[in-house]
């Protein structure tokens, strides 16, 4: 594989982790805060991070 395929699919899987950690993240707050207005944000910020286009 070429250094710079290399480098891009290196780059793919790390942003693929980093938005997997703030989707958990998100998540575990929507459900455990203490706080129901922070739950309530944590459901926004995953409404915006999991949104889906009707296309």
């Amino acid at each position: 594989m070429s250094p710079v395929l290399h480098n891009a699919a290196l780059i793919t899987a790390a942003g693929t982790a980093w938005y997997a950690v703030a989707i958990t993240t998100a998540a575990i707050t929507a459900v455990a805060a203490r706080n129901a207005d922070r739950r309530r944000d944590a459901r926004e910020v995953l409404k915006v991070l999991v949104r889906r286009s009707n296309s």
